[in-house]
């Protein structure tokens, strides 16, 4: 009776195919159903949403610098980050009801307060922020009522931090993977980028005043790469469409000018052009930081490779402990 090819290969033959045949199994690739990703992207406008996350962690942090310089007798500067904090918060609550379509649905969330909610808090600090910080403006600005603009200001840097950080954690309480693994640092890079554009906002008053505005620029650069770069290592391959693509693009010249705005101030210190130019860097980089966060995890959620590998690992690694 002959034997068919079906029967086990000799030791010739796998001699043979360790020799650099082609494995009969193809690489795997990752797909779903209909050729669809596996979690659905958000569907957030990057205009909206980028401007959303970029104003808002401007105008907390402008809200602090306004009320340390109206502490410390810096007149210029006060007027400069209140307009910021105020002009900052208004755009930022303008992108956040663009992308909700209807005032009300703002008005909706209001309703109640969920403290385990990343949205729900930040509406409620980005609600009372906003005219909190306008009529802290309108009086840096006009010179009357200073002692409620005194409360107001205070008032608004009391929830700036807020207002610069939240943003982070509402995003990582996603499901998109670049967004969620990246949740330990997230919210202190935001917060860094916040005080980096505010500080960068700063620079544009006379330099003897802008040194408060100085100092927080270029500390809030260095930990904006620094925890970046902390975020990128721990999370291994979902931090991919980070450094690759558009997102990849933005992320890379936001380094650039946060590395070259830092420099500048610091260079530039007594002359209030090269120190304003290097505040336009700063403003600009925390704006690209944000779209390309944002623009990253678009990415990882509309490739399916991002949630399977990592959830696999989850299971391997469960397995490997519970053995």
């Amino acid at each position: 009776m002959s034997h068919h090819s079906t029967d086990a290969p000799t030791g010739r033959t796998r001699r043979r195919r360790r020799g650099g045949e082609q494995p009969m199994v193809p690489r795997a690739e990752f797909g779903s159903y209909y050729g669809k990703p596996i979690l659905n992207p958000p569907v957030w406008a990057a205009a909206d949403v980028g401007g959303y996350l970029f104003f808002g962690g401007l105008a907390g942090a402008s809200a602090v610098i306004a009320a340390g310089a109206r502490l410390t007798q810096r007149p210029r500067l006060a007027r400069i980050s209140s307009a910021g904090a105020a002009g900052a918060g208004l755009l930022s609550f303008a992108a956040l009801i663009h992308d909700l379509g209807r005032p009300d649905r703002f008005l909706n969330m209001l309703r109640v307060l969920k403290p385990t909610s990343p949205m729900s808090v930040g509406t409620w600090v980005l609600g009372p922020f906003v005219p909190l910080a306008a009529v802290a403006a309108a009086s840096s600005l006009t010179g009357r009522f200073r002692g409620l603009g005194r409360l107001a200001g205070t008032s608004a840097a009391v929830l700036g931090p807020a207002v610069s950080a939240y943003t982070g954690a509402l995003i990582a309480n996603t499901a998109v993977p670049a967004w969620h693994d990246a949740h330990r640092e997230l919210p202190f890079v935001f917060t860094a980028s916040s005080a980096a554009a505010a500080g960068g906002l700063g620079l544009f008053a006379p330099t003897t005043e802008s040194a408060p505005a100085r100092v927080l620029a270029v500390a809030g650069a260095g930990c904006e790469v620094l925890a970046f770069e902390q975020m990128r290592h721990r999370m291994g391959l979902t931090a991919e469409p980070y450094g690759t693509g558009p997102a990849g693009r933005l992320i890379k010249t936001g380094t650039a000018l946060s590395v070259a705005g830092a420099l500048g101030a610091v260079l530039g210190r007594r002359s209030r052009l090269a120190s304003a130019a290097s505040g336009a860097a700063l403003l600009a980089a925390s704006l690209c930081t944000r779209l390309g966060i944002f623009r990253g995890g678009v990415a990882s959620a509309e490739d399916p490779k991002y949630t399977v590998i990592p959830q696999r690992e989850r299971l391997r690694a469960a397995a490997e402990e519970e053995s």
